[in-house]
């Protein structure tokens, strides 16, 4: 099934929660990501928030496989910063395999951060972000469509 950013920041946190548990790990991304925020998922401020962060706070991330890293991008004007480890390894959330964005060692100011990501529809992750181990927010990455050979 496609899944449409808009309709994940209309989705329930249960619902978010059980299509991540149903999704499987996918590849490891590779290339520029679109990042959206998801706050308060199934209400007003979901949208609002969304849009809020995307234009003063964090665009999206690079994914760089020869490293086994990304960079996110993020302030008003988009700059690549804050590394991640990237790699797959049982869920906090159900122990099955997701794609890791590890900070623990890349980032001082993201070091207590840990991503989890999988694959819910081609070029679209729904992901989940931890703090240690206390879960935070959702997120979606949308890369963009593969050109026609």
């Amino acid at each position: 099934m496609a899944y449409k950013v808009e309709s994940l920041l209309e989705m329930s946190q249960d619902e978010l929660d059980r299509l991540f548990r149903e999704s499987p790990a996918g590849d490891i991304p590779v290339g520029e990501a679109k990042g959206t925020a998801i706050i308060a998922p199934g209400t007003e401020l979901s949208e609002i928030a969304a849009k809020f962060i995307h234009i003063f706070a964090w665009h999206g991330k690079v994914f760089d496989p020869v490293s086994g890293t990304l960079k996110n991008e993020i302030l008003p004007i988009p700059v690549e910063a804050i590394a991640a480890r990237v790699f797959k390894a049982p869920s906090w959330i159900d122990n099955n395999e997701c794609v890791v964005l590890d900070y623990s060692q890349t980032s001082l100011i993201a070091h207590h951060i840990r991503d989890e990501i999988r694959l819910i529809a081609p070029g679209t992750y729904l992901g989940i972000v931890f703090w240690d181990r206390d879960r935070l927010i959702n997120f979606a990455l949308q890369f963009a469509a593969a050109p026609p050979a």
